[in-house]
């Protein structure tokens, strides 16, 4: 939906799933989304959504849609914070355990829904695909590199090591992009 933000991962490990590892991700999305000043009504509606291998939840559902109530009324209390666990180990014949089927499968001929498939296709066994894949996956690397030079610069200006202005032009930006991070 328009203006609804996603945070969606994948977990082998039921550790990686842990319920306050959800709730962190959610405070993150938050974080991330708004400016010191902003009205909190201009938050807006997210979901944190896990696709994990087991059922990590343990009550043998397919999916658990977990939202805050208000213990004594039952009511909904309409933080539009969301979080949603999907158990992947249940690949029955439902939309779900079919999608669920096709999540785990290594080659688009094997999959259930076609608009997947292609795109699995494309990506893993096209020429044309495989090159973008692999810009992407180059764009990441790069991304995750300068997030690390990002966390070691602001650790040296908290423990004053190093001032803002020779942070920010160690990682060419401005003072005031820098100063967002701290």
């Amino acid at each position: 939906r328009k203006g609804v933000i996603y945070n969606i991962e994948v977990q082998n490990d039921d550790a990686g799933a842990d319920p306050k590892r959800a709730r962190y991700n959610s405070s993150l999305l938050d974080t991330n989304i708004t400016e010191a000043g902003d009205d909190y009504d201009q938050l807006r509606e997210t979901y944190v959504i896990f696709i994990t291998r087991n059922d990590v939840l343990g009550s043998g559902l397919p999916i658990y849609h977990i939202d805050r109530t208000i213990e004594e009324t039952g009511e909904k209390f309409k933080d539009e914070a969301h979080i949603i666990y999907v158990n992947s180990s249940i690949q029955d014949e439902t939309k779900l355990g079919k999608l669920m089927q096709d999540f785990w499968c290594k080659r688009g001929e094997e999959m259930n829904y076609d608009v997947l498939a292609e795109r699995v296709s494309f990506f893993k066994e096209k020429k044309e695909g495989v090159n973008q894949m692999c810009e992407i996956l180059d764009e990441v690397k790069e991304e995750g590199k300068n997030e690390g030079k990002i966390e070691l610069l602001v650790d040296l200006v908290k423990t004053g090591v190093l001032s803002i202005s020779e942070a920010a032009k160690k990682i060419k930006m401005s003072e005031e992009e820098f100063k967002k991070y701290l």
